[in-house]
């Protein structure tokens, strides 16, 4: 069992897409977990032949419990696993990479191009017919949020009908385990790791002003969203700065040759989920603009994969759209670092002897003391500062 943050314990088995005797490749979607942020498509890191289906559907499994086995070209199949003594449980550690993953729609005759794996368990924890329940998007795929809605008319009709007052919805017990799984990891969180905090004011007039001279040459649907090219000065300046990017680990500190930039994602029950984009660094803006509208799309619709929620290497919140000035986070575990934006406002600057007006943006950073330093955070908050003022070399 995969983990896919430091929120997670446990994870039930929904759903295998695969059988003994198939052929997988890395990266193929083989199962679908459940957890507390929703259904989780489990991808394959290796490729191979599946000798056996350890854990049946419907099971509860702690992370770190082998979910299936298999061999790779010209091995012989492989062994069963053996047991975990009872009352072991895995230590800390960098996020594992996952055994199996999730789910193909041709494999099960499921339509997952119509109802999420949440949603279709959801239903059927509630009682609603899935066939009954309609996407909020005509053309879109029924979520857990669908099925939260028809829940919560029913049990409205039925206190109508009852000549009663309606009563608590049914989906706010699942809500109520997403907070206790998010407290748990937070409280963790600033029980056992260090935080130091920083913050400084970004002047971002020069890519304010190239963002939208640069929207006005594109389509509708290709323009840019003003955080993307903040997104890609902060991979930008991760990758000069390793010890803000990587894991905290039972053995120390193990930094990432690569910069997967989780990003804080609210889900419309409540709660967020911080998904990664892999490879943020090397990414023009166009293909993370694209990332970060698939991302924002598979989140609202219950569909994200193993591999986005195991690896994020650092985390980006941003409630500037919210109109918070300044946001100051708690690091999420493994991770050593997390990086909030505010909103972008108008502020009087003195440059030459006058006061003008500047767009200004206040950026923070939470890091871990056991792996740097508030110099070392400085230095990467004016590296973020210093790339935004080239904003053509951002592309």
């Amino acid at each position: 069992m995969p983990s896919l943050g430091a929120d997670m314990d446990a994870g039930t088995l929904v759903q295998w897409m695969i059988k003994p005797g198939d052929a997988v490749k890395r990266g193929q979607v083989v199962a679908v977990v459940e957890t507390q942020k929703g259904a989780i498509d489990v991808e394959i890191w290796e490729d191979g032949t599946i000798d056996q289906l350890v854990v049946e559907t419907g099971k509860k499994v702690p992370v770190g419990e082998v979910l299936a086995l298999l061999h790779a070209a010209g091995e012989t199949a492989a062994a069963p696993p053996a047991k975990p003594a009872a009352g072991s449980r895995p230590g800390p550690a960098a996020p594992a990479k996952p055994r199996v993953e999730a789910v193909s729609p041709a494999a099960t005759g499921m339509a997952r191009g119509r109802i999420s794996p949440a949603a279709r368990k959801l239903a059927e924890e509630l009682g609603i017919g899935i066939d009954s329940v309609r996407p909020a998007d005509p053309d879109g795929v029924v979520s857990r949020a669908d099925v939260e809605r028809a829940a919560a008319a029913r049990s409205r009709d039925a206190a109508r009908a009852a000549g009663a007052p309606a009563g608590r919805e049914p989906a706010a017990d699942w809500r109520a385990q997403m907070r206790q799984a998010i407290a748990a990891a937070m409280s963790r969180s600033k029980r056992e790791i260090p935080h130091y905090y920083l913050a400084t004011d970004i002047d971002v007039t020069k890519v304010t002003d190239w963002l939208a001279s640069e929207n006005l040459k594109r389509g509708v649907a290709e323009r840019l969203l003003p955080v993307v090219p903040l997104m890609k000065a902060v991979a930008l300046a991760l990758r000069e700065m390793p010890e803000l990017n990587g894991f905290w680990t039972a053995e120390g500190y193990k930094p990432s040759p690569a910069v997967h930039l989780g990003v804080a994602i609210a889900l419309r029950g409540g709660g967020l989920v911080a998904p990664a984009i892999h490879d943020a660094d090397k990414k023009g803006l166009d293909q993370l603009m694209a990332d970060l509208r698939d991302l924002i799309t598979r989140v609202r619709g219950g569909r994200l994969r193993s591999s986005e929620m195991s690896d994020p290497t650092v985390t980006l919140t941003n409630l500037g759209d919210q109109g918070v000035e300044g946001v100051f986070a708690v690091i999420y575990p493994p991770q050593v670092a997390i990086i909030g934006l505010g909103k972008v406002t108008d502020r009087p600057r003195v440059e030459g002897g006058a006061v003008v007006t500047r767009k200004v943006l206040t950026a923070t950073l939470a890091a871990d003391h056991r792996v740097s330093d508030g110099h070392r955070g400085a230095v990467f908050l004016a590296t973020v500062g210093r790339l935004l003022q080239d904003p053509e070399k951002l592309l």
